[in-house]
């Protein structure tokens, strides 16, 4: 049976992946996940499609986002309590995120990191910018199938950043489940639609260099959903709210 092999959150969007041996999700999603993200000097949403590297840089917060950590690429670490200044709406992939922007030591140095003017928001609601569907699952037996397909030995599922990994599943499990309810550990997801990937999924999961052309094997092995959408994986809302944890067990409920 399927079952929990590893945990991903980002506390500040396109950073470092966090693998916590259990996480608490709520009808929004977990609070940690994606509370802070990035804008330039002109409002804009700077994330991986624009500066890949940003994933060498590691991020953690607590559940209300009080207080942030970060680890730089060169070992710096920067930690100190939030505070909070401008309000602030961002455009973000065909919704909009509101928060406020931050005011502290993180915007100067991830500026020196990326070589602009950078500027930290944290997200107003836990879980950051989502509108639905706060949750995502991949199975491994995916994974190697998208592996065969490009005929490479492996595939590091930190490259699709999926909430929940699943480890013995057969090769696109996870699509059978879309439309029913499923039951991870102590809570429910409801499965609601495959995940459209984008070029994130090309750069390494370290260094955030592209050298891996995923989007043509995900076409290759699967076509695109109406004529424009790569998927890999699934997207879920929470049903039922509770704890999931590493070794979980996924259940379909019908």
């Amino acid at each position: 049976m399927p079952h929990v092999a590893r945990l991903s959150i980002a506390p500040v969007r396109s950073l470092g992946l966090q693998h916590p041996t259990e996480i608490e999700v709520t009808t929004a999603g977990v609070a940690e996940d994606r509370r802070f993200y990035l804008i330039d000097d002109t409002g804009r949403l700077v994330d991986r499609l624009i500066v890949g590297e940003l994933v060498r840089v590691a991020a953690e917060t607590d559940p209300d986002g009080t207080r942030l950590r970060l680890t730089m690429a060169d070992g710096e670490v920067i930690d100190d309590e939030v505070r909070t200044t401008d309000p602030i709406e961002t455009p973000m992939y065909g919704r909009t995120a509101v928060g406020h922007v931050v005011e502290g030591p993180w915007a100067e140095a991830l500026s020196a990191f990326t070589g602009r003017t950078i500027r930290l928001v944290r997200c107003d609601k836990p879980a950051g910018t989502r509108a639905g569907n706060p949750t995502s699952l991949i199975g491994d037996g995916t994974l190697r199938a998208l592996a065969e397909t490009l005929a490479i030995p492996s595939i590091d599922g930190r490259r699709f950043r999926m909430l929940l990994e699943l480890a013995d599943a057969a090769a696109y499990e996870e699509d059978t489940w879309a439309g029913r309810d499923i039951a991870v550990g102590d809570a429910v997801l409801h499965v609601t639609k495959p995940d459209a990937r984008c070029a994130i999924t090309t750069q390494h999961p370290d260094s955030g260099v592209r050298d891996l052309d995923t989007l043509r094997g995900i076409i290759s092995a699967r076509g695109l959903r109406d004529c424009k959408h790569a998927d890999l994986g699934v997207l879920a809302d929470v049903a039922v709210p509770g704890r999931i944890r590493v070794g979980d067990e996924v259940r379909p409920l019908d």
